[in-house]
């Protein structure tokens, strides 16, 4: 994202696709009318819609097929709900080319929204999106700290312009620090991420990073830090390094240094490793109070933790019904083994017929390791290649989409066909999962 705002919101194009039968307008607003203003102010989006008719009354101005405008005035007992139905609104798309962009890794002919870079403050606030904060106007920031659109999830990787403009390839990055303090200022809080590449934002450069953002607090409510993640498409890219056991031990060595001298001075941890530094490094996880409100679960930071405390804390109501069915669960590279130890061998003492397989990333290469990116191809090629036929294959719970589609377009459905096992996707609870699959 250059200094130059990219395409901005579209006003008057707030077309009706449906009206709910039950609305104070059926009736009177067809599909294919236009909502033009609420109160005398133009309406941006579908997030503005919420926030404008959250009044006792409110004077709506539509504009129907033929381009005439009209008026009504409509009034709530309590915050009400108009029941129109709008089209979806543009996202918010990035136009910064970060040296580790996920998106810029993958190769051609994918479904086109995984080549969709958002950047978009909106999906900030109700999905918990990572973003920039580099396509902003004036318009942007005002309106997000009138409508308290917090807190809001932040890509910063460094606080040193200079090296954060390198990071984000874009000389025409605005600073970070002042346009944080002055939401935080209008009361807007946030939690952050650091991408971190060796050798170009560790070291010095994280820690003014970290100190600079605990300088916010509590504004700035967490700092995530995450390894960098690369795959094979990275033809004509800069040149990274990956994290390995020594390097990812030395951050997280550091990381709990600093979190001890937040607790004493916040009564938080503040900055938080991603799993994966401890799945690198070889270490255990930290104990689940360690990662205080899960801020960032997310962003895959006390996921596997989570996973593994909830296992221990309800297996007592763990009903093993047909111990005889035969399970093959599958998962990344990367869970593997502390699925192994704290999961699938206390359950086969249990004479559970239980075998757990890793599935090594083809498509996007070895150093991808983590299970959200698995294709529905490399997990059929692990099925047909297991020792022995199983009564069920069990898939990790962040493979589908919500179309039951896997990130290369195969659907659930084509895989089960080819596959003579039930197949079945588990939940982020191992217990609600095993007494499913079970019976």
């Amino acid at each position: 994202m250059g200094s130059t705002p990219i395409a901005r919101f579209i006003y008057l194009v707030m077309k009706i696709i449906s009206v709910d039968p039950g609305s104070p307008l059926f009736g009177l607003i067809r599909p294919g009318y236009k909502l033009i203003k609420i109160n005398g102010e133009k309406v941006r989006d579908n997030l503005d819609y919420r926030y404008k008719i959250a009044e006792e009354a409110v004077a709506l101005e539509f504009e129907d097929t033929r381009g005439e405008r009209f008026g009504f005035k409509v009034r709530f007992e309590t915050t009400g709900d108009l029941g129109l139905s709008f089209e979806e609104d543009k996202i918010l798309t990035c136009h910064n080319r970060c040296v580790f962009c996920f998106v810029h890794q993958q190769p051609k002919g994918m479904r086109r929204p995984l080549y969709v870079r958002d950047d978009d403050y909106r999906l900030s606030f109700t999905h918990g999106n990572f973003i920039s904060l580099s396509n902003l106007d004036d318009e942007d920031t005002s309106r997000i700290i009138e409508q308290k659109l917090s807190p809001l999830y932040i890509s910063v990787h460094a606080t040193d312009d200079n090296l954060r403009r390198a990071l984000f390839r874009n000389d025409k990055l605005p600073p970070i620090m002042p346009l944080l303090q002055r939401m935080i200022d209008g009361g807007i809080n946030f939690h952050t991420q650091v991408v971190v590449c060796p050798d170009i934002n560790d070291g010095a450069a994280l820690e003014k990073t970290i100190d600079d953002l605990f300088d916010l607090f509590p504004g700035v409510i967490t700092v995530g830090v995450v390894p960098v993640g690369l795959t094979k498409y990275r033809q004509r890219l800069p040149q990274l390094k990956s994290f390995d056991c020594e390097t990812a031990a030395a951050i997280l060595e550091y990381l709990h240094r600093r979190q001890k001298e937040f607790k004493k001075k916040s009564s938080t941890r503040f900055v938080y490793a991603a799993d994966e530094f401890y799945i690198l490094a070889e270490e255990d996880f930290p104990a689940l109070a360690a990662y205080e409100e899960m801020a960032q679960f997310e962003n895959g930071i006390g996921m596997m933790r989570l996973l593994l405390s909830d296992f221990s804390r309800r297996r007592r109501f763990l009903k093993l019904g047909n111990t005889h069915s035969r399970i093959a669960m599958l998962t990344g590279v990367s869970a593997f083994e502390a699925l192994r130890k704290g999961i699938v061998q206390p359950l086969r003492k249990e004479g559970l017929r239980l075998d757990l397989y890793q599935v090594e990333n083809r498509f996007w290469g070895e150093r991808v390791t983590v299970s959200g990116l698995l294709t529905g191809r490399d997990i059929m090629a692990k099925i047909k290649s297991l020792p022995k036929e199983y009564d069920i294959i069990l898939l990790p719970p962040n493979c589908l989409n919500s179309d039951r589609l896997f990130l290369d377009d195969l659907s659930f459905d084509d895989l089960q066909k080819k596959v003579a096992s039930e197949v079945k996707v588990g939940y982020y609870s191992m217990i609600d999962t095993l007494n499913e699959v079970t019976g």
